[in-house]
């Protein structure tokens, strides 16, 4: 079947309802749920794009098994054009949500077609493995199924952090392909784990976090980068799988939303783009052996992610949702400052300079990981992982600055904000009368700091900050992560060298 479009989307969602909990209840219908139904809007938005006439082109490519109309962010590019095409679908999606949907169903469409490609990797562990993933793929591929994940077991207590293997080279000097390294150890007795395996399957269960946008068809179980599996237990936490997210004993608890049920006037972001956290909880949830993908070897498991490239293309995504992101904060910083007359302003000119290096230096790691890309191992051509990585790196700390800045240009005109409802109420006239500028009405004044607040100040622009901040791991995980992949060889020969040339 081809690409699908929002009102199929929506459809299924309520045909096949997974189980939310939201507000101390069970969602009934997630596509009528005040808290729910905005995001739900903007994904099925975006799979209507597939089918405009002005977008559908930039949005698709054939199937390589039926010649129809697919996701383009399904692709397994060839070349470095196949990488632009893609980038540029993406950033259509982005532009959407003003980088404000960080799970968009094009992050894990990216990730499930690196793993497919790889698929000898998962053959490894048993032959079936690699038919279970690639059919997988071509599943959602052919009946464009959106897709969450969730990734971490729940904690009791944060140990301390896991011993580092050296990468090689003289001293640990260099990066190298190395084993990247992993500082904590994934390991309590509340986590995801097998408790039997049937004729029908395996049975998993415990709870695993962050499940971000739950509104969706079908739930990925994989491990994460950042969090080493233990090696005990027989390796019943080790383990790769996909299941729908209607399946019998699998329930997620929201958080509470931040779509605040207000007219998109008073909240223009939370309104439209909440993409819901949640935790998963698996009570003996039974996972057929043909959505089984790696089980019990905690060593690949670790190593999965690295192995398959799928964090390369899922960085691609990322840092394409991000410059996204930055274009969209610079936009806006510049209309307060328009706005308020202090476009001129010393301290203004300054916080827009550091919002524009941010902005090109996200673009330019982003154009050298296209630029520098080749084949990998698998026949796929991958991004280049530093510019990646140093791109997400830096976002961590760029992202949570970015909204203080916004603060800072609003001041006072974020505080004792009117609503909609104020612009037609009793005071309309005194509001009309004192809220106007040189350049905007009292309206069009409100309108854009309304926009300003959800964007630095409102529950869901810390949430925001927050995701940014941790989503790709915390800052230190990922200075580890640069020490230890770099390749610090040559740049420290050229130093010997130069020392031994006298």
């Amino acid at each position: 079947m081809p690409a699908r479009n929002g009102e199929q989307y929506v459809r299924r969602l309520r045909e096949q309802p997974p189980s939310l909990y939201l507000g101390g209840g069970l969602v009934k219908d997630a596509t009528a749920h005040p808290g729910l139904a905005g995001g739900i809007r903007t994904v099925a938005r975006l799979l209507d794009m597939q089918h405009d006439p002005g977008t559908a082109a930039e949005m698709t490519y054939a199937s390589p098994t039926t010649g129809e109309p697919v996701g383009l962010s399904f692709i397994a590019p060839q070349s470095a054009e196949d990488l632009a095409a893609r980038r540029n679908m993406m950033r259509r999606w982005a532009q959407v949500s003003c980088g404000m949907m960080g799970r968009s169903p094009d992050f894990l469409n990216v990730s499930l077609m690196a793993m497919a490609a790889a698929g000898d990797f998962f053959g490894e562990d048993r032959p079936e493995f690699k038919r279970n993933i690639q059919n997988y793929y071509e599943m959602v591929r052919e009946e464009d199924l959106v897709l969450t994940h969730t990734l971490i077991n729940l904690q009791r207590s944060r140990g301390a952090p896991s011993p580092q293997p050296s990468p090689g080279g003289r001293g640990g000097e260099t990066g190298g392909e190395g084993t990247p390294a992993r500082v904590l150890s994934d390991s309590t007795e509340i986590a995801l784990r097998v408790v039997r395996e049937t004729d029908a399957g395996i049975v998993v269960n415990g709870a695993r976090v962050l499940a971000t946008l739950p509104i969706a068809d079908e739930i990925a179980v994989y491990p994460a980068r950042s969090h080493l599996l233990p090696g005990g237990a027989g390796g019943t936490t080790a383990f790769a799988f996909a299941i729908p997210c209607n399946t019998p004993g699998l329930k997620f608890l929201c958080r509470e939303s931040f779509d605040l049920s207000r007219s998109r006037f008073d909240h223009p972001l939370g309104s439209r783009f909440e993409e819901m956290d949640a935790l998963a909880f698996f009570d003996n949830v039974l996972v057929p052996w043909e959505r089984v993908f790696l089980l019990g070897d905690p060593e690949r498991c670790n190593s999965m992610a690295r192995e398959t490239d799928q964090y390369l293309h899922s960085g691609h995504q990322v840092v394409t949702k991000n410059v996204v992101k930055l274009e969209f904060v610079l936009g806006l910083a510049n209309l307060m400052q328009h706005t308020l007359g202090s476009v001129q302003q010393a301290q203004m000119m300054q916080m827009t300079a550091e919002i524009i290096e941010s902005l090109e230096t996200q673009k330019a790691l982003l154009r050298a990981a296209e630029a520098d890309a080749a084949p990998g191992r698998w026949g796929v051509m991958r991004p280049a992982e530093m510019p990646l990585m140093v791109a997400r790196y830096l976002f961590l700390q760029v992202y949570p600055r970015m909204g203080e800045i916004l603060q800072l240009m609003g001041s006072s005109s974020l505080m004792a904000l009117p609503t909609e409802a104020d612009l037609r109420g009793p005071l309309a006239d005194e509001l009309a009368a004192y809220l106007d500028t040189d350049t905007a009405s009292a309206e069009e004044r409100v309108r854009l700091f309304r926009l300003a607040w959800d964007a630095c100040c409102s529950a869901f622009s810390q949430r925001q900050i927050l995701y940014e901040r941790f989503f790709q791991g915390d800052v230190y995980r990922n200075v580890v992560l640069l020490n230890t992949l770099y390749d610090k060889g040559p740049a420290t020969e050229f130093v010997r060298e130069f020392l031994d040339g006298g």
